[in-house]
């Protein structure tokens, strides 16, 4: 059995998808402690992600077609995370794919200046950063 105390707790958050607080690391997540705060917007609304879009045409992105069900997105998640706090100067944006319809997951689209310039379908984490930092020059 592992005990935590009130003073570790603070390092740790119960992750959404867990209803029950235990004792189980399995059931906690680290929490980042970078100075910047990390922005990733997500959208369950088409319609709101199109009036996002086109108020910020110009912004660089990358949209994260994600489903809490699916494994390799959830591997993912902490690694967008990361790239989210690293490229300060790229939107990171969750859109839930049951409303879009899209058919593997995860796939990631880079956007630069409205349009779409990379596309990788999977958990692909060099590629995808390899990609991230292209989009941004």
């Amino acid at each position: 059995m592992i005990t935590i105390t009130s003073d570790q707790f603070w390092f740790f958050r119960p992750k959404i998808e867990s209803n029950i607080m235990g004792a189980n690391f399995s059931n906690l997540e680290f929490i980042d402690k970078s100075p910047k705060p990390l922005f990733i917007l997500t959208f369950h609304s088409t319609a709101k992600w199109k009036l996002h879009f086109d108020a910020t045409k110009e912004t660089n992105k990358l949209m994260d077609f994600t489903a809490t069900w699916c494994g390799s997105c959830k591997y993912m998640d902490p690694i967008i995370r990361d790239f989210a706090a690293k490229y300060t100067d790229v939107e990171f944006i969750k859109l839930d794919v049951d409303e879009l319809m899209v058919q593997v997951l995860p796939t990631f689209i880079l956007i630069k200046k409205g349009k779409v310039v990379e596309k990788v379908v999977g958990a692909k984490k060099e590629v995808l950063q390899k990609l991230i930092e292209k989009c941004r020059n």
